[in-house]
């Protein structure tokens, strides 16, 4: 990649990496927070779903709102709004109060990681694409990883509010770097077109009750609860009105025809069943250690850089491998380490070795890596340079709403196996995390089915863009 190319990549990942480590680093400080701020903790949790919910409300119209206003100027924009509610948040009073800066923090952070990759694609070109898609691929897998590490070793040694206060220098230096490094475009209000409110209200409203019903199944127990069904229902009944009526309007929000192309609609299946296992599985091992160990928060979050390691690891390799072979063949070797890794989750053990566990993560962390960003590649990769604005939000809808699900269905199998026990005790519950990886296995193998798709369609698009060899050529001349 040229130096340019770095200096924008710097910047989106500076951006990334608040939006991203914001969905993790909140979750070791929840049961202080519940006590300095007088809240039961059913009431605290909304610091986590309301950034979630404001995630997913805005993320929809950002393509719009890229094209409208110009991608930098939005980008600056979405930068100042997490700084400023990351600063309200460290100086809350109130559950209430830290729930409200939250919901602003989420509406930056939202806008923050779909701009960044439409800055990011539209600058690296076809040529640079794997590349560039596996350095925007680091925030996005290590945050979650480090994210209660560094809370909690903010929480033990500063304070709950540096939580959010660490967001201040970094959002301030993305701020200028923004503003001195990211190429110019012009807004182009024609080609945006009027905003489709209705849609806009559809899908929003629509995604919102998806992430609310989903969050709230952890306090509820179940699945089919009222709290979660209702809500998720209604969401799913608003999302697909919101498609149907996108097919039948000439300029919708988003434009879901993309998924006519097989290509792009693969490697979207395969980006939210990735999410569903990443996210959602990234929920088990800080309480396995937690519940079954004995470990406090800044030693769980260390147990848990083995992951990170091996994403890392992948990361590093995956750009190269993908221009070599492909997005889809590159995740699905990533997918098939994945669930191979998986095995010994599955057969964890009260008294299972940390070195053991360690190796498994950093296997499975390598799987990730090669997986996620390689399939985004390839989905960009079938796409015309107008379509990005379009794919981008839509991309990441799918990632949030797929960890979600993960989230929702682990949790609730994971409660389900140790309330189920007659006696609790460290064997029974490590044997309930065994059989909740049973889970996690089968999302992965989910993962992996359109992998095999998205390789096939690959190999078959070489093929006829091959030339033929001189004598076959020579022979169809004559």
């Amino acid at each position: 990649m040229t130096p340019r190319l770095w200096r924008i990549a710097i910047v989106v990942i500076l951006g990334a990496i608040m939006s991203v480590l914001d969905t993790t680093i909140v979750n070791v400080a929840l049961d202080t927070l519940s006590k300095d701020l007088n809240t039961p903790l059913d009431g605290i949790q909304w610091v986590i779903t309301g950034y979630m919910l404001a995630l997913a409300a805005v993320i929809p119209v950002t393509g719009w709102a890229a094209a409208r206003f110009g991608a930098r100027r939005l980008y600056v924009v979405s930068l100042i709004l997490f700084t400023a509610g990351s600063a309200l948040c460290g100086f809350a009073w109130s559950a209430q109060s830290l729930i409200a800066a939250r919901v602003l923090q989420g509406l930056g952070g939202g806008m923050l990681l779909p701009i960044g990759q439409m800055i990011l694609v539209r600058a690296a070109g076809p040529k640079n694409m794997a590349r560039v898609m596996s350095a925007i691929g680091v925030p996005i897998i290590l945050a979650p990883v480090f994210g209660p590490t560094l809370g909690g070793l903010l929480l033990d040694n500063a304070g709950w509010q540096w939580i959010f206060f660490v967001n201040l220098p970094i959002g301030i230096a993305a701020v200028i770097a923004a503003m001195r490094l990211l190429p110019r475009d012009v807004a182009d209000p024609v080609k945006a077109g009027k905003l489709d409110a209705t849609g806009l209200a559809l899908v929003a409203t629509g995604l919102v009750g998806i992430t609310y019903g989903l969050a709230e199944s952890g306090t509820a127990g179940s699945l089919l609860a009222d709290q979660v069904m209702v809500p998720f229902l209604l969401g799913i009944g608003l999302v697909a009105t919101f498609v149907v009526r996108a097919l039948r309007i000439d300029n919708p929000l988003l434009d879901v025809r993309l998924y006519a192309n097989k290509a792009f609609a693969a490697a979207s299946v395969t980006m939210t069943a990735l999410g569903a296992a990443l996210f959602g599985a990234m929920v088990l091992m800080p309480l396995y250690f937690q519940l079954v160990r004995g470990e406090d928060a800044v030693h769980t979050g260390l147990l848990l850089a083995p992951q990170g390691i091996g994403a890392a690891m992948a990361m590093a390799l995956s750009g190269r491998v993908t221009e070599r072979f492909g997005g889809g063949l590159t995740s699905l070797i990533g997918g098939t380490i994945t669930i191979v890794a998986t095995i010994p989750f599955v057969l964890i053990e009260a008294n299972t070795s940390f070195v053991v566990i360690s190796a498994a993560m950093i296997v499975r962390g390598f799987g990730i890596g090669m997986s996620m960003m390689p399939s985004m590649t390839a989905a960009y990769s079938v796409l015309r340079p107008d379509q990005i604005n379009d794919a981008t939000p839509q991309l990441n809808v799918l990632q949030r709403v797929g960890g979600s699900i993960g989230t929702a269905i682990l949790t609730v199998v994971l409660q389900s196996g140790i309330s189920g026990l007659a006696t609790p005790s460290a064997a029974g519950v490590a044997d309930a995390f065994g059989t909740t990886y049973y889970w996690v296995l089968g999302i992965s193998l989910v993962a992996l089915l359109p992998t095999i798709v998205l390789t096939t369609i690959e190999r078959r698009a070489k093929a006829s863009t091959e030339p033929l060899p001189a004598e076959v050529a020579l022979e169809a001349v004559a």
